[in-house]
């Protein structure tokens, strides 16, 4: 396999792998997050900021994915984003009962 990297380094260079890479970050966070908490209380945690960095981490590469148009990454992350917004739809409603 020959690798193009003249090729590669223009990709990178495109102003929306950025957005991508911004993407990947935010959404690799998230698992940080998780973890962190889930050792300050000694079980494993979920936090609220664990979705709420999956949606926008998860928008950003499908934002991302439809500039290169990447079907793989397009379905996967468009259809990942409904358990994040259902997630902190369930979320808002119990903060909503317990007001």
């Amino acid at each position: 396999m020959n690798i193009n990297w003249a090729l590669m380094f223009e990709k990178l260079m495109n102003p929306w792998a950025i957005v991508g890479f911004v993407g990947q970050i935010v959404f690799g966070l998230r698992f940080l997050v998780q973890w962190i908490v889930s050792e300050k209380k000694k079980e494993s945690v979920i936090p609220e900021s664990f979705w709420y960095l999956s949606i926008v981490g998860s928008m950003l590469v499908l934002i991302y994915a439809f500039t290169q148009m990447d079907p793989v990454f397009i379905i996967g992350y468009a259809l990942n984003s409904i358990v994040y917004i259902r997630n902190i739809m369930l979320i808002e409603k119990k903060k909503k009962q317990a007001a």
